[in-house]
């Protein structure tokens, strides 16, 4: 995970990153690298998988309506960098989302201001 870290480009300001509470993620050298990085860590609390649910759901909307579907099983890093920008772009542009009456995120907010 610390390798992961040392890969990522600069991040937007009040970036967050949200875990679960492993060890890996708990660590005091993890933590020092996040706050380097000046990320906000975020984690679950201890046996409520809940805190999770918002990322997850859209986790598995990434995967169904873009790796699963075209099929992706083998891929590159490229691939997989350009994918997930592009469905993020999808996602809070133009997907509507029912529980948003019918409109993507980005004009329910703008509606809604």
């Amino acid at each position: 995970v610390l390798d992961t870290l040392d890969q990522l480009p600069m991040l937007p300001e009040n970036c967050v990153l949200h875990s679960d509470q492993g060890s890996v993620y708990t660590s005091y050298e993890y933590q020092k690298a996040v706050k380097t990085k000046g990320i906000t860590m975020s984690m679950s609390r201890k046996g409520t998988p809940a805190d999770n649910a918002s990322i997850e759901s859209f986790h598995s909307s990434l995967k169904s309506e873009t790796f699963y579907l075209d099929r992706l099983e083998s891929t590159t890093t490229t691939i997989v960098e350009q994918t997930v920008e592009t469905y993020i772009y999808y996602y809070n542009n133009i997907r509507i989302q029912t529980k948003l009456n019918n409109q993507p995120p980005v004009t329910y907010r703008q509606l809604a201001a």
